[in-house]
């Protein structure tokens, strides 16, 4: 693995766990993709760093499993403003 990877999935790993961000506001902030973002993650992270891995998995499955509130939500805002306006 080239070094400019390693960086890229230790800075993208620290980043997540700091921030509880998701795969796609990861992938807007170091703009890469969320298909990027996933496989450094997935992938190349547990050969790098396990523990952090680990770390990198609760978050993201914490995201998962509030996903759909997030998205509810959204929808909810998105009415709501057009109810105003």
């Amino acid at each position: 693995m080239q070094d400019y990877i390693r960086q890229r999935v230790l800075d993208i790993s620290n980043y997540i766990i700091q921030s509880n961000s998701t795969v796609r506001q990861t992938a807007a902030v170091f703009g890469v993709s969320k298909s990027t973002v996933h496989k450094d993650v997935t992938e190349r992270l547990p050969q790098i760093n396990e523990g952090l891995a680990n770390q990198v998995r609760i978050v993201l499955e914490q995201n998962k499993a509030e996903r759909h509130l997030r998205g509810g939500e959204a929808t909810r805002k998105k009415y709501k403003e057009n109810e105003v306006s």
